[in-house]
C-alpha cells in the first residue's frame, strides 16, 4: 500500500456552527494520513479560526452559494489548481455542486461528495435545496468518484431521487471521547451556572432554533409531563433559544411553562451541558445523523428522540424513540425515563453506563477518521 500522505482539499459551504462543519474540523485535526486544506465558499465562521490555529490552511471566498458570482467561482477553480490536491472532498449540496464542477475543471481526478441531509420533502427542506439536490443527482454519475453519506437514511433518500447508488457509501460521525465523557464535576458546575438545583430532574435539548428541530413539539410534550411530575425543568441550549426570540416566548407563554423552561442560548461548553442534563430529548421532524444524541450519550446522559434520520441507530433502543410531530408519544417516552430514574436507580445507572459504552464502541472518532482515509485511498 502507498503510505505517502495525500493532500485532501475540503470544500464546504461555510464554517459556522453545525454538524457537517464540526465533522470536517474533527477530521482535519485528527487525520494524520493526509495533509488537509479547507476552502469555505462563504466566510471562516466558528471553525475557520479553530482550523487555522491548528495549522490548517483555510481560504474564504465570500461567496453567496445561492447566487454565486462567476468571478468567485473561477477563483475557486484557480485555488484548486494552485493547491494541486490528490483528493477533493466536498461537504453539503452547494459545495458538492460548485466544488465538484470546479474540481473537475481544475483537473482533479478524485472527487468525493458529502451528503448530510436525510429529508428532501417540501415543507421540511427549502425548495432551492431540493432543486440543487436533484441537479446533483443528475450529475452524480459524472462528477464524484464516491458519495459519502452521514447516515443510512440519507443514502436511501438520495438513491430514491436518482443519485448513483453504486457510488454511495455511509461513514457515520465519530466523536472525541476525550471531550465528551461522563464528568460529575462538569455537571455540578453547569447546573450551578444555570441556576439549577442538584436534586431536580433536568431534561433538555441542544440545537439551534429551526423549524426542523421542532421545539414546539418538545414544549408541548413537556407541558404534558409537568401535569404528572413536579420538580422538573427543561433547558433549551443553542442559537436563537433565548428570551429575545418572540416566537419561542409565545410558545412558552401559551403552554404556561414560564417557570419551568430555561432558555440558555448558545454555550461554548457543550460537554458540560450534556453532563448537566438527566435526559437529552431530540424532538426534530427531520435529521440526518443527529450529533447531539451521540454527544449526550458519550457523556453518560440517556436520550429519547423522534424516529428521524439515524437517531434510532445511535440510541439502539426502539422504546426510546417515537414518531415525529407527536407530542403525546414524546411525552410518553419522557415519562418512562423519569419513572425509571425515580423508581429504579440501579437500572438508570446501568442505562447511563451503557449509553457511554455504546458511543465508545460504535462511533469513535478514530473509526470515522480511518473510514475516510480508507475511502480516499480507494480501498472502500
Amino acid at each position: 500500500m502507498n503510505t505517502k500522505q495525500k493532500k485532501v482539499l475540503h470544500i464546504i459551504t461555510g464554517l459556522n456552527d453545525g454538524g457537517a462543519e464540526g465533522v470536517l474540523t474533527r477530521l482535519c485535526l485528527h487525520s494524520k494520513a493526509a495533509i488537509h486544506v479547507v476552502i469555505s465558499l462563504m466566510d471562516q465562521g466558528k471553525y475557520g479560526t479553530v482550523l487555522k490555529e491548528a495549522g490548517v490552511r483555510v481560504y474564504c471566498l465570500g461567496m453567496n452559494p445561492g447566487s454565486p458570482s462567476i468571478f468567485k467561482f473561477f477563483r475557486l477553480v484557480k485555488l484548486i489548481r494552485v493547491e494541486q490536491p490528490d483528493v477533493v472532498q466536498t461537504w453539503m449540496y452547494h459545495a458538492d455542486l460548485l466544488g465538484g464542477i470546479a474540481a473537475r475543471l481544475a483537473g482533479v481526478r478524485s472527487v468525493f461528495w458529502g451528503i448530510r441531509h436525510s429529508t428532501l420533502e417540501k415543507g421540511k427542506s427549502k425548495c432551492s435545496t431540493i432543486m440543487i439536490a436533484r441537479l446533483c443527482a443528475f450529475l452524480s454519475g459524472w462528477i464524484p468518484d464516491k458519495i459519502i453519506c452521514c447516515a443510512n437514511k440519507a443514502l436511501a433518500v438520495h438513491a430514491d431521487i436518482g443519485y448513483k447508488k453504486s457510488n454511495m457509501s455511509v461513514i457515520q460521525n465519530g466523536y472525541d471521547l476525550s471531550r465528551f465523557k461522563p464528568d460529575f464535576g462538569a455537571s455540578i458546575y453547569m447546573r450551578q451556572k444555570l441556576g439549577l438545583s442538584q436534586d431536580e430532574f433536568v431534561l433538555g435539548t441542544v440545537g439551534r432554533f429551526d423549524p426542523l428541530k421542532d421545539h414546539l413539539n418538545l414544549l408541548q410534550a413537556f407541558a404534558l409531563v409537568t401535569k404528572q411530575v413536579t420538580h422538573i425543568r427543561c433547558v433549551l441550549v443553542g442559537k436563537g433559544l433565548s428570551v429575545d426570540n418572540d416566537v419561542l416566548m409565545s410558545y412558552i407563554a401559551e403552554l404556561g411553562l414560564q417557570d419551568s423552561v430555561l432558555l440558555a442560548g448558545q454555550c461554548g461548553n457543550i460537554p458540560a451541558v450534556m453532563n448537566a442534563l438527566d435526559l437529552h430529548v431530540l424532538s426534530s421532524c427531520s435529521e440526518g445523523f443527529p450529533n447531539v444524541i451521540a454527544e449526550a450519550m458519550a457523556c453518560g446522559t440517556p436520550c429519547v428522540s423522534t424516529d428521524v434520520g439515524d437517531a434510532l441507530e445511535i440510541i439502539g433502543e426502539p422504546e426510546s424513540c417515537c414518531p415525529a410531530r407527536n407530542s403525546e408519544a414524546l411525552a410518553g417516552v419522557i415519562m418512562n425515563m423519569v419513572e425509571e430514574r425515580k423508581s429504579h436507580p440501579d437500572t438508570w445507572q446501568a442505562r447511563k453506563d451503557a449509553s457511554a459504552q455504546r458511543i465508545a464502541e460504535q462511533f469513535s472518532l478514530q473509526g470515522m477518521v480511518h473510514a475516510y482515509e480508507t475511502c480516499w485511498r480507494g480501498i472502500k
